[in-house]
């Protein structure tokens, strides 16, 4: 009988956004395709991971005790890190622990398609340093954490593939969603996504960029006599509050609302596949647009979207120094030119999946003992 392989995965999990969930939700589909495995999700809410997720165990890492965590990881053969934006000052310590124990314990890490940065603080950059350069493999979702990770010290080399999120698969929505969701409607459909400054996106003015997306979105109702949909990718944190408080700003609020139900993933890529049109500041939000061909408008609030978003070669108004006028401008032409961005969508999203695809593979190798690092004489020039 073929060996069942127990796998940890480690990452900003349980339930509070969509675009984590959707790159777990991907790890493991493509693991459990792949070959047998036992499963472990090191969660924030083990109980939501345990109900949503396909996993065998899930783990409230947050609350556990050092010896917990010993109990938990000493078993596997592959302990997995990521992935998502989770290597920053904020909270990258958070994740090293497991990390470090796994190293003590001679469990193999893999790094799997993160992002990186900030890091500026000196405990935070010699824990990440110490963390990644035990790791048996490292995989990046953009050449910025590469970069970032190179500049700390990291010295395994460091793979450039995609997002795991690329290679999530619509769900099927009951037929009476899009008439509650206001989405059945004969005037175009818009969606926007808006989030809190928060710890990854420290310098945003919350007033400023209110007020920017409202007037974008009165904009879009006037001119192309759009409706305009609100998605909160995050709705226990502040992607609703932040919503509402675009919402309280616009001039045509008759014509935009807020959407109210909770979804998975999946059954929210299947409700953006409706749009005719995207204005969004998270990065899945973008993804998910993507994986629909919806052509968009990236506020990037971020360098991991900016990353995203050069994948497309898409131009992109600069957040912290364009106005309303601008930004219009910058909507009215990529409306006008809306065809040619579902072509190019449509045409470089196929390489960005098999990168994504890429990490598995690299995993699975880690797992059978038969992964082959790249020659450091042949760096990757993604």
């Amino acid at each position: 009988m073929e060996h069942t392989y127990k796998v940890g995965i480690s990452g900003s999990y349980g339930g509070f956004n969509l675009g984590d969930e959707a790159i777990l939700q991907s790890i493991i589909r493509r693991l459990r395709a792949t070959i047998p495995v036992e499963i472990t999700v090191f969660s924030r809410n083990a109980e939501d991971t345990r109900k949503r997720r396909d996993v065998d165990h899930a783990v409230p890492v947050r609350h556990l005790l050092r010896s917990e965590v010993v109990r938990e990881i000493k078993g596997l053969d592959l302990f997995i890190l990521g992935g998502g934006g989770i290597l920053f000052d904020g909270e990258a310590e958070i994740f090293m622990r497991e990390v470090l124990l796994a190293h003590e314990l001679g469990i193999p890490v893999m790094v799997y398609a993160v992002s990186a940065g900030p890091l500026t603080k000196r405990a935070v950059i010699e824990m990440v340093h110490n963390g990644l350069n035990g790791a048996a493999a490292i995989t990046v979702r953009d050449r910025g954490a590469k970069r970032i990770l190179e500049d700390i010290g990291v010295t395994p080399d460091i793979q450039v593939t995609a997002d795991p999120a690329l290679l999530l698969e619509p769900e099927p929505i009951a037929n009476d969603i899009l008439l509650k969701e206001r989405m059945d409607g004969d005037r175009r459909l818009v969606g926007i996504s808006v989030r809190e400054p928060g710890p990854a996106a420290p310098d945003i003015d919350r007033d400023s960029y209110h007020g920017l997306l409202a007037n974008a979105a009165d904009y879009m109702v006037d001119r192309y006599h759009a409706d305009v949909v609100f998605i909160p990718m995050e709705r226990q944190m502040q992607d609703v509050q932040n919503s509402h408080a675009v919402l309280s700003k616009m001039l045509r609020p008759q014509h935009a609302w807020v959407l109210k139900g909770e979804y998975t993933a999946g059954q929210l890529l299947s409700l953006m596949g409706h749009l005719d049109f995207a204005l969004g500041m998270r990065l899945h939000f973008l993804i998910f647009a993507a994986i629909q061909n919806v052509p968009f408008v990236a506020l990037p609030y971020s360098p991991k979207v900016q990353y995203f978003v050069q994948e497309f070669n898409i131009d992109m108004p600069p957040i912290h120094l364009v106005n309303a006028g601008r930004l219009i401008a910058h909507i009215d032409y990529s409306f006008d030119t809306q065809d040619a961005l579902r072509s190019r969508i449509r045409e470089l999203r196929p390489g960005m999946e098999e990168r994504a695809r890429m990490n598995n593979r690299i995993a699975i190798g880690v797992l059978k003992g038969d992964y082959a690092k790249p020659d450091p004489a042949k760096k990757q020039n993604c």
